[in-house]
This record gives structure tokens, C-alpha cells and sequence, in this order.
């Protein structure tokens, strides 16, 4: 999943009607995965600066696969977990035309399959704001926490208020319209953090911050395990 696309604009419909994040992408997933060519500058530089040598790497969230493919140039293996198995789909097509290799699994962002301290290297971008309750969102960056060894780093994004989207200065919940080629709108739910909130739940989580900051409207966060 992914959130680069405010100029779609928040949605009119009732939040208590928009389908999970799951069935969202599914119907949205080959035209949403058409538009997410090139991985976001923040990765990059994440990766730049904590990936070089790593042996496992997740990339949570992974949509279509563009940041697996990037982690993927300096990590010796690297895991794409998305709920979405469209989107799978499209990250399986992107592996194979570009000739990287990501093992893709299907699952829950607040409940991961993966054994302790799995990974040495993570990315969590523009996903944890899909998640429709405070009690799964902590739980899923507890979750991060769980599979990041000791020594690991993990790279956390959410939308925020300070985006030029939203005129707000305490965190919200919303539907953020997809638009697919026929004109269809599909909402899909965003929980909107402000700074204070998203640190809020880092504090909750079995996370360390290490750098908070923003970034192009997104709340960032470099994270390690407590």
C-alpha cells in the first residue's frame, strides 16, 4: 500500500462503508501499482544510510514492490508483506521484469508471521495510517519492533496534517478517493496523524525512536527495536 496521491482528494463517503485496505487494493491494485514507478527520496537515503551489508530485510506495506526492489540492491534477502494479493501480484511481475528477487507473503500488518528478530533492516511506509484502530497500529509497530533484531533499523512513514491537503492540527480519520481509468472512485481509509499523536504511538509501541522529522506532508520516524 502505498500514499503518495493527496491530489485525489479526501473522499464524501461514510467511513463506516469503505471496504478493508484489503479489498480496496485488490479492485485498485494493476492501475494503483502503474503509477508508483520510483521509490521515495526518504527511502533511498534511509537505505543509503542503514541497508549497505544487511543480511534480511522487510519491506511491510510493500505495494508493488518498488522499495523491495531498491532494498533489494544492498540487502541479501528481502521480504515484500502486503495484505493485498493483488498487489502481490503486481511486486511478483515487477520482481521478475527487473530480475530481483523478494520473497512475498500475504498477511496482516498487526499480527506478522515472521519469527523475533528476523530482520536486520525495515521499511514501513505509507501504511500504518490504513490501520483503523489506535490498539492495531501500536500493535503492528510492536509488531516491527518484534522482528527487528537488536541492531536493526526500521524507516516509519504515515500522511500527516501538515500536509497542504488537510487543514487540521489534531489527528483524523478520512477516505481518500482512488480514481480508476473509467472514472470510478474508490474510497479508501487513511487515519491523518498530526507529529504530536504519531510520536504518541511510537511511545506506545515497543519501539525506539531515533530521528523523528517531516517530510514532504508524511510524519517520518527511524525506529529500533526497545
Amino acid at each position: 500500500m502505498d500514499g503518495e496521491d493527496a491530489e485525489n482528494g479526501p473522499g464524501d463517503g461514510a467511513l463506516g462503508d469503505v471496504e478493508a485496505p484489503r479489498e480496496t487494493y485488490d479492485r485498485i491494485a494493476e492501475h494503483f501499482a502503474s503509477t508508483r514507478e520510483y521509490p521515495w527520496p526518504e527511502v533511498s537515503s534511509f537505505l543509503d544510510d542503514h541497508a549497505a551489508g544487511r543480511a534480511r530485510g522487510l519491506d511491510l506495506g510493500c505495494g508493488n514492490g518498488r522499495h523491495a526492489e531498491a532494498m533489494a540492491e544492498s540487502v541479501a534477502s528481502v521480504v515484500g508483506y502486503d495484505a493485498s494479493r493483488g498487489l502481490l501480484e503486481q511486486a511478483d511481475e515487477r520482481a521478475t521484469d527487473r530480475g530481483f528477487e523478494a520473497e512475498l507473503v500475504q498477511g496482516d500488518a498487526a499480527a506478522l508471521p515472521f519469527r523475533d528478530d528476523a530482520f536486520d533492516v525495515g521499511v514501513y511506509v505509507a501504511t500504518l495510517h490504513h490501520l483503523r484502530t489506535r490498539e492495531d497500529r501500536v500493535r503492528s509497530l510492536s509488531e516491527l519492533a518484534r522482528v527487528l533484531r537488536p541492531d536493526g533499523r526500521a524507516l516509519v512513514s504515515v500522511w500527516s496534517t501538515e500536509h497542504d491537503t488537510f487543514d487540521a492540527t489534531e489527528g483524523f480519520d478520512t477516505t481518500v478517493d482512488w480514481t480508476l481509468p473509467g472514472g470510478e472512485r474508490v474510497p479508501r481509509f487513511y487515519h491523518i496523524y498530526s507529529m504530536a499523536e504519531f510520536e504518541a504511538e511510537l511511545d506506545a509501541s515497543d519501539l525506539e525512536p531515533r530521528d523523528v522529522f517531516v517530510s514532504s506532508g508524511n510524519c517520518y520516524a527511524v525506529v529500533s527495536a526497545v
